[in-house]
């Protein structure tokens, strides 16, 4: 007799409410075996791939490349038995609501692209709406007769909407981007519409294929001449994180402008040090040092308002999260004890995070809990800002563009090299005073990094 599992959207992040479906590894018919990838989601804070904890026959996809799906709705169906008399597969739960309970319960133990919960998730409520009841991780259902019945028929897997971002594997989008090759102008030929590395291939060849109107919708109309993007994934996140945060904490801003001169001549010995040959120091590094290094003469900056307790929670070490431009948006990964790295295992590590960041493979967990962050508007060639702090934190510098300008030395003008900082902060935790010493303590370390060593 065949067994039907029910494979239910997990929370692989604390506080998970839902998902979106960005591609399917496997469609109906298929043979998987245990902690197999069978689909991809994004959440409100990153890509996630997630296995499947059960080998069987994928008998049922219950939803759509492109949709919106909350925790503990059933989105595949596997018979774990295939070898067993055919039978009726379970009919799926409706996508905009958990699955309903199951004959019996099965623990679903924790895999590879999950998080340590155990089995059962409890969503939380939305506002207005009643307490949800816990959803099952897995339903094991008896077919309720065991007369065989033709073996269903796989179901086609609609396009994702457009407007958003190309599905495309991070090696896909790598490829794409030392080709040169526009994914957006690509329709992928995988399932769900995902872009392969044959379809950007042949793209670089000349063979580009704009997507089809019948099956991409682009959400552009051409009578309004405008086109409407769903807000969702990492960008409803940001937005919520950003809102709540400039509502909440007073923010002050305070700038100083300083000449880099010799962290950059100090950068170029260090390339020629045997020790961090193949090392990739950038000014980031340095801001990154000095702030874990100044954070320690000031620990009001990187302490947090805790409204619930009524406290202030001073925190006994730096998870410092930088913030990072993804082709999915804003998120702000984090170096974890950043402040007990030497220079060179910051450079190491600040390297990982940003390529992982720009994959899109930062997991929620690296995002999770930090304590300070390093936002670097100079790449992009722009002076300064007044960036917003974010939730659970105190404070927030700005890196501007080095630029060539006249500097006073030694009562002469001379060209050097600098740097306008900002940092914003929650006037709650931190006085004036403590803030422009942090930033003072900063400016100094960048302007002279040799004043580390009185530190």
């Amino acid at each position: 007799m065949p067994t039907y599992k029910q494979f239910p959207l997990a929370d692989t992040a604390e506080g998970l409410t839902e998902a979106d479906i960005l591609s399917w590894h496997v469609k109906p018919g298929d043979t998987v075996t245990v902690n197999q990838i069978v689909v991809e989601i994004e959440t409100a804070k990153a890509a996630v791939e997630l296995p499947i904890p059960w080998a069987g026959v994928v008998t049922e996809l219950h939803v759509e490349p492109g949709q919106t799906v909350e925790v503990g709705t059933a989105i595949l169906t596997i018979d774990v038995d295939p070898g067993g008399a055919a039978a009726p597969a379970p009919a799926a739960a409706p996508a905009s609501a958990p699955a309903s309970a199951p004959a019996e319960e099965e623990e679903m133990k924790p895999l590879v692209g999950y998080g340590s919960k155990a089995v059962v998730t409890q969503r939380r409520a939305r506002k207005g709406a009643a307490p949800a009841a816990p959803a099952p991780a897995a339903a094991v259902v008896a077919p309720p007769a065991p007369a065989p019945v033709a073996a269903p028929a796989p179901a086609p897997v609609a396009a994702p909407r457009g407007g958003y971002v190309p599905l495309a594997k991070p090696p896909v989008r790598k490829l794409a981007k030392d080709l040169g090759v526009d994914l957006h102008a690509l329709t992928g030929t995988a399932s769900g519409g995902v872009i392969t590395r044959d379809d950007v291939e042949r793209a670089a060849n000349g063979a580009v294929v704009a997507p089809a109107a019948s099956t991409v919708d682009t959400g552009y109309d051409p009578a309004t001449r405008e086109r409407r993007v769903p807000i969702k994934g990492v960008r409803k996140m940001t937005a919520a994180a950003m809102v709540q945060s400039a509502y909440t904490a007073p923010h002050v801003t305070e700038f100083l402008t300083i000449d880099v001169t010799p962290m950059l001549e100090f950068r170029e010995k260090l390339k020629k040090s045997r020790e961090f040959a193949g090392v990739k120091v950038t000014p980031l590094t340095f801001a990154a040092k000095a702030v874990c290094l100044a954070a320690k003469r000031t620990p009001d900056i990187n302490a947090v308002w805790d409204e619930a307790a009524q406290e202030i929670v001073f925190k006994d070490y730096v998870h410092l999260g930088i913030a990072a431009a993804t082709p999915r948006g804003l998120i702000v990964p984090k170096v974890r004890d950043a402040d007990s790295l030497s220079l060179k295992e910051l450079a190491q590590a600040l390297t990982t995070l940003t390529d992982v960041a720009r994959e899109g493979k930062t997991s929620p967990a690296d995002m999770a809990n930090g304590t300070i962050t390093i936002t670097n508007v100079g790449v992009f060639g722009v002076d300064t800002g007044t960036p917003i702090i974010n939730p659970g934190e105190s404070a927030i510098l700005c890196l501007g563009a080095i630029k060539d300008q006249p500097w006073v030395v030694d009562g002469e003008i001379k060209v050097r090299k600098v740097l306008q900082l900002s940092l914003s902060f929650d006037h709650r935790v931190v006085d004036g005073q403590q803030g422009s010493e942090f930033l003072a303590d900063v400016g100094a370390l960048l302007a002279d990094p040799a004043m580390a060593m009185t530190y």
